[in-house]
């Protein structure tokens, strides 16, 4: 029996340093939102120690692993969640279902490297590394005096100088002529490492933005 717990603790161990190293030290560092944090660490956790218990059972891992997924789909589409965090909310899932099903079996290597390669890959691909990704953003403009087409180098000059972003292209939402305000949506191509976005020129982030 205590070699069952001491498994199981050090099992739970392992999968709670690598969901603290993909949530806290990936995910917190660029979106530090409270409820998601929660949510993923205490998933995680959850659903290690019930597929822990799981295999132990007759009942069939993939049946256990399908209720988590019906279960998180479900719980989720009543929240505005976008596809980065439905992402991280896959990752936290399937970790602990690794780990249980590996470590108990003794396979620790093999399950030390399943996570490494999950937590290598997210942080890579956070890091944007190799990659130059477009962004949209919305403005509220209102020298409508630049939004003519014969214009428009002088336009994406004075947004590139006002909003501190490297504006490549501007679509025209909605021009307002009572209020002389135009509704634009600049594309520009993400700086690697990025900070945050400037916000001079009345910028207004695009909703739903990660």
């Amino acid at each position: 029996m205590w070699h069952e717990v001491s498994s199981f603790a050090i099992g739970a161990g392992i999968n709670l340093v690598a969901a603290l190293v993909l949530v806290g030290g990936i995910y917190y560092r660029r979106s530090p939102k409270r409820e998601y944090v929660f949510s993923y660490l205490t998933f995680n956790t959850v659903i290690y120690a019930v597929m822990a218990l799981l295999t132990r059972t007759e009942l069939s891992i993939g049946v256990g692993f399908g209720l988590f997924a019906i279960f998180s789909i479900l719980r989720y589409r009543t929240e505005a969640t976008t596809f980065r965090e439905m992402t991280y909310l896959f990752a936290v899932i399937a970790l602990p279902v690794i780990n249980a099903i590996l470590l108990p079996g003794g396979d620790v290597v093999m399950a030390l490297v399943s996570n490494a390669i999950v937590v290598a890959t997210v942080f890579v691909l956070e890091q944007g590394w190799g990659f130059s990704f477009e962004s949209r953003q919305s403005v509220r403009y209102e020298r409508l005096d630049l939004i003519a087409p014969d214009r428009r180098p002088e336009l994406l000059a004075d947004l590139r100088e006002r909003t501190g972003l490297p504006v490549e292209a501007v679509e025209i939402v909605r021009i307002d002529l009572v209020t002389d305000v135009a509704d634009l949506q600049v594309v520009y191509r993400e700086r690697p490492a990025a900070g945050t976005t400037s916000r001079q020129g009345r910028l207004e982030p695009e909703a739903g933005a990660a």
